[in-house]
């Protein structure tokens, strides 16, 4: 395995992960990998379905406290980043900024999980118009995100609301949203934000990761150079998951480096 940093998974201090963090690590050094970073989802005011627990809250200092704690234990055979996945939504600017000060992180992930208080994730997002439609909003929800909630690193899973849809991603191609994928693409790139190779894509049978492969080759096209993969993990046999095949893509949109981060400094590794 060529790529030998995994830089998005979740443990149990993650809501929806039922995973001891020291498990996690157990799995990454077994396979050979030399960087992994903890990334567990901080999505404050997330809006949960009625009678849906509110698995997105985070005890951050309790996180960080076994994070350090198995950083030291570990320190021989693998480095441990402190990260987070801040769930992003326009409204809470002053609280994720401040959140974002407090600690001091070596990574953070912004991603968008919510659509204007909608959660893709049901099918009633999807329902009484077209995915098109649904996609399209979705995106455009992005756009402002990314311009409004400077906060993160990278930006996760781009076109996360495709795994989700009727048809999943069967119906859905770049060229339809083209428009609005160039605006987000050159934010980041003008502010030197990265983009996420998320493999979950691959193993839900979308047959890409997120973002799809035409939004990979714009992004390296415009200028873009900073690029992180992750698995999503929120178990151990999830960790690095298809990512020979995510360097395999990389190469074929033109990349030649992966960045890994600490203390939200971005470092390029040799795919």
């Amino acid at each position: 395995m060529a790529v030998k940093a995994d830089f998005h998974m979740h443990t149990n201090f993650s809501g929806d992960s039922s995973a001891p963090m020291e498990d996690m690590l157990h799995r990454a050094v077994s396979l050979g990998l030399s960087h992994v970073c903890i990334t567990e989802h901080y999505d404050p005011d997330f809006v949960y379905a009625p009678g849906e627990e509110a698995v997105f809250e985070l005890n951050t200092d309790s996180y960080l406290y076994e994070l350090l704690r198995l950083r030291q234990k570990y320190k021989d055979k693998i480095t441990v980043g402190f990260g987070v996945e801040l769930g992003l939504q326009p409204h809470l600017k002053r609280q994720l900024a401040v959140y974002a000060k407090s600690y001091d992180f070596d990574f953070i992930i912004g991603s968008s999980h919510l659509c204007n208080g909608k959660d893709p994730y049901y099918p009633e997002f999807f329902e009484g118009r077209s995915e098109d439609e649904a996609h399209h909003e979705y995106f455009l929800s992005v756009l402002e995100c990314v311009k409004t909630l400077p906060y993160f690193d990278v930006y996760g899973h781009l076109d996360y609301v495709v795994r989700y849809g009727p048809t999943f991603n069967e119906k859905y191609a770049y060229a339809k949203h083209a428009d609005v994928f160039d605006q987000i693409l050159t934010h980041l790139i003008e502010n030197e934000k990265g983009l996420e190779v998320n493999t979950k894509g691959f193993c839900m049978g979308l047959g890409q990761p997120n973002p799809c492969a035409e939004i990979l080759k714009r992004y390296h096209e415009l200028g873009g150079e900073i690029i992180t993969v992750g698995s999503d993990a929120h178990k151990p046999d999830e960790i690095a998951q298809e990512f020979d095949r995510a360097r395999s893509l990389l190469l074929e949109c033109g990349f030649r480096y992966y960045c890994i981060y600490q203390s939200r400094v971005p470092e390029y590794l040799k795919l």
